[in-house]
C-alpha cells in the first residue's frame, strides 16, 4: 500500500529549522485563560478567624499566671500558649498553639519567648500548664 513512498526522503524546507521536541511540546501544556483566578477564588474561600478581645477580668487572670509562672521559673515548667496571629493578605487570623518551656519573659518588651519563638503578650489567649495547680 505504500511502498511507492516508504523509501522517500522526508520533504522539508532546508530554510527553516525543525523545532525542537520541547517546543513542539509546550504547544500541548495546557491553557488557562484567567491565569490565577484559582489561586484568587483558594485565597476568598480561605477561613480566617476574628481576634478574640479579652475583657478586664481575663487579662487579670492571664497576668496572673505570667506572674506566677516568672515566680517558678527556676523550674523551667513546661506550658501550653494558645496565642493570635495576624494573617498578611486579609482581615482576621488565626490561633495557634504552642507547647515548651519558656526561656524568657520580656515585660519590657512585652513578649514570651518559647523554643526561641517570640509572642507578644498581648497576642496571647491563654497560658496552660500543669504548675497552675498549685495557684
Amino acid at each position: 500500500m505504500y511502498d511507492d513512498i516508504i523509501d522517500v526522503e522526508y520533504p522539508f524546507d532546508l530554510g527553516h529549522p525543525r523545532m525542537s521536541l520541547y517546543d513542539r511540546s509546550s504547544q500541548f501544556m495546557p491553557f488557562s485563560a484567567l491565569v490565577g483566578y484559582k489561586e484568587a477564588v483558594l485565597e476568598t474561600a480561605r477561613i480566617t478567624s476574628d481576634r478574640i478581645i479579652l475583657d478586664e477580668e481575663m487579662k487579670e487572670i492571664l497576668d496572673n499566671k505570667i506572674s506566677f509562672i516568672k515566680s517558678k521559673f527556676d523550674l523551667k515548667p513546661s506550658v501550653s500558649i494558645t496565642y493570635f496571629v495576624p494573617d498578611s493578605k486579609k482581615k482576621g487570623g488565626s490561633y495557634r498553639s504552642v507547647n515548651g518551656y519558656i526561656s524568657k519573659i520580656d515585660l519590657y518588651k512585652n513578649v514570651i519567648v518559647i523554643d526561641d519563638k517570640k509572642i507578644l503578650i498581648e497576642s496571647i489567649l491563654d497560658i496552660d500548664s500543669e504548675i497552675f495547680k498549685d495557684m
